[in-house]
């Protein structure tokens, strides 16, 4: 029976039985912190051999560059070969930098406050600067716009991607909106993929600023669940072909194949786009880390062998995100006090708890001590309007670990829910 269906003395009933379920796992004393959705041990040591590759034959490059040098500032000619395929750009539509994707993007919004994005004003002298934010998203995306003093507009997320209806108007009526951050394979934390569709109406947008970007955050290209996964649109390519390439900065690294800190981050835009973060990146560094650069194509060979690679990722990952899928099905469903998709890729699992219940489940996990990514973190501001939204990050635990933290965490769903049907 769903919980909605129960009279008061029912709800009263079950509410009890969880109570002491919960104060019994209290009484555990777990330590398990799920807040971020950090690789595991596990695979961190798929990566070990990496240390191992460059010596004095390995570190000489085929272009006749001595790497452990200065210059070089866009990345070396190997690295840009290796990863433009990730970004689906050319070899000279790509800047290979340093660990952080999220370090770029930074930079990027930076420039453009400070100097203006090729010829317009920059955007400090253009008074209220306004971003479009897919919401549920990324929090660190949110972070940059609040530190920046950006003001963010939230957009529902659909099945296919952003409400586009609403995209276009909006970019097309008001100046001040600057940019857009999308997640477009396996949106953080839906794990959403954008149609084709959707993919071409962002191509064609028609913003009134000539200063729009697009933040295509493409964090997850390659991180599959699934043996058939669905891969989306070019978006360069479908920029190309409306003639609006400018449009589109592509933001990618291997913090999540590799080592996080210690991976490669990239950007891939127009030729015009590339020539002018160029100027900018020259004043700030001289190269980055080039030895990083080569050890990733030293150890991967190709990019295809990278994407077979990630193949001993899904092994280690699909198990977590079943148990907590089946875990929802089975003690949530029934009960009908949340809903969430069954993600094939990515790295997290979002919950949509009943209305005004998540900073509650959050508060009730802590307190028994799992900690999760704090409820409205997915919104700008970390105002969810409905308090319902918990993204759930199952990549770091065992899956020992995860099974006990999942059970206590629908424990604290059915709590949560029965307080707030009891209190209506």
């Amino acid at each position: 029976m769903e919980l909605k269906q129960m009279n008061k003395n029912q709800l009263l009933e079950f509410k009890n039985k969880v109570q002491k379920e919960y104060d019994d796992f209290k009484a555990l004393g777990l330590k398990l912190d799920m807040s971020r959705g950090k690789p595991s041990s596990e695979q961190l040591d798929l990566s070990m051999g990496m240390l191992n590759v460059l010596n004095e034959e390995t570190i000489a490059s085929e272009y006749g560059n001595d790497y452990r040098n200065y210059g070089i500032l866009d990345g070396i000619p190997e690295a840009k070969k290796f990863f433009a395929p990730m970004l689906g750009v050319s070899e000279d539509e790509i800047i290979v930098c340093g660990n952080s994707s999220l370090n770029i993007m930074y930079w990027t919004v930076q420039v453009a406050f400070t100097h203006g994005i090729l010829g317009e004003p920059a955007w400090s002298k253009q008074g209220n600067v306004k971003f479009l934010c897919p919401s549920p998203g990324y929090d660190r995306h949110f972070g940059i716009c609040e530190f920046f003093g950006i003001e963010m507009i939230p957009v529902p997320m659909k099945s296919d991607g952003p409400d586009m209806d609403m995209i276009e108007k909006l970019v097309a009526e008001d100046s001040s909106i600057k940019g857009i951050w999308c997640v477009p394979q396996y949106s953080n934390p839906e794990g959403i993929c954008y149609s084709d569709e959707t993919v071409r109406r962002f191509a064609n947008l028609k913003p009134s600023a000539k200063d729009f970007r697009i933040f295509w955050d493409n964090a997850y290209t390659i991180h599959h669940l699934c043996d058939n996964p669905k891969y989306i649109l070019n978006i360069l390519d479908e920029a190309k072909k409306a003639g609006n390439e400018n449009i589109v900065y592509i933001f990618g690294s291997t913090s999540k194949i590799t080592f996080p800190g210690a991976g490669v981050a990239m950007i891939g835009a127009s030729k015009e786009n590339i020539e002018s973060l160029k100027k900018a990146l020259s004043v700030c560094t001289i190269s980055y880390d080039k030895l990083n650069q080569l050890r990733h194509v030293k150890y991967f060979g190709t990019f295809d062998n990278m994407v077979k690679y990630m193949k001993k990722h899904k092994a280690i990952l699909r198990p977590k995100f079943d148990c907590v899928i089946n875990m929802l099905e089975k003690e949530i469903r029934p009960l009908g006090i949340g809903s969430w998709i069954d993600p094939k890729g990515g790295y997290f699992i979002s919950f949509d708890s009943l209305p005004h219940c998540a900073k509650r489940i959050v508060e009730l996990c802590k307190n028994a001590g799992v900690v999760l990514t704090g409820a409205g973190a997915t919104f700008p501001y970390k105002k969810d309007p409905e308090d319902k939204n918990i993204r759930i990050s199952p990549s770091y635990p065992t899956v020992e670990e995860l099974s006990k933290a999942m059970e206590l965490f629908v424990i604290c769903v059915k709590l949560a829910s029965a307080e707030k049907l009891l209190a209506e």
